[in-house]
């Protein structure tokens, strides 16, 4: 009788809703399985962190190649195959409706990327460069899991935050040149955020907060600059063709 009153027809009550059971419990099953990979991408994440923010210990600085490829290391003995097995659960379909699992440990691994390649070449790596070095992808069509550019961006804000605090650490450990490198590059990061039409969102909050690391790294420079600390170089360079010169 109440089936008929819902309209149901020959469908009970108990039959409809034992499916939206099941179709639950299998929702639940997958959301476990993600969880499981998450909590393992996430302490990675971490000790990938840890490894590369040595470098902001007494004498870290004259070990950066040497965490640059720990962290290396790292990333790729368990990375890859952790999205891989994220790529098996969730179907392209299905990205953004569990996306927001992951999404946090990709924007950290976006940083470590990026910190690295600012750290080995001194250069911004690229939306699709940092996709090829988690063994994500940025096509749609790809059975790789997909590298959602907000991701990209908010790592690439975590990497502002970080290179400020490098700047200070860096004149502490006399490396005065590094400061005025960072501060160029960040110069033209901040640039190429302000071509972006960005609503108001984490991301845009979050790219508020560069302009802080900007007038830390600023600072950083003036400071050194009224101390003749970034002459210092030229002059040596310049004392030693002088010497040079006499010698010939």
């Amino acid at each position: 009788m109440a089936a008929d009153n819902l309209g149901c027809g020959g469908d009970t009550i108990t039959a409809i809703f034992g499916s939206f059971q099941k179709d639950l419990e299998l929702e639940q099953e997958k959301r476990e399985d993600i969880r499981v990979v998450v909590k393992e991408l996430d302490q990675t994440v971490r000790q990938m962190i840890t490894t590369l923010q040595s470098i902001h210990k007494p004498g870290g600085l004259s070990k950066v190649t040497e965490l640059v490829e720990q962290t290396r290391a790292i990333l790729k003995q368990t990375i890859p195959d952790l999205y891989s097995k994220l790529a098996e659960t969730v179907s392209k379909a299905e990205f953004y409706r569990y996306h927001d699992h992951w999404k946090f440990c990709t924007q950290k691994l976006t940083f470590v990327v990026t910190f690295i390649e600012f750290l080995s070449t001194g250069k911004l790596l690229l939306w699709h460069e940092a996709a090829d070095s988690l063994s994500l992808t940025t096509d749609r069509s790809s059975d790789k899991l997909y590298y959602d550019l907000e991701d990209y961006l908010h790592g690439l804000v975590s990497l502002s935050n970080e290179l400020s605090r490098l700047a200070v650490n860096s004149v502490t450990a006399a490396d005065y040149a590094k400061p005025l490198q960072i501060a160029a590059f960040m110069n033209d990061l901040d640039s190429g955020f302000r071509l972006l039409n960005l609503k108001n969102d984490s991301l845009r909050k979050r790219f508020d907060s560069m302009k802080y690391d900007m007038k830390k790294v600023e600072e950083v420079v003036y400071d050194i600059s009224i101390r003749g600390l970034t002459a210092a170089p030229q002059e040596s360079e310049s004392s030693k063709a002088k010497d040079e010169s006499s010698s010939v």
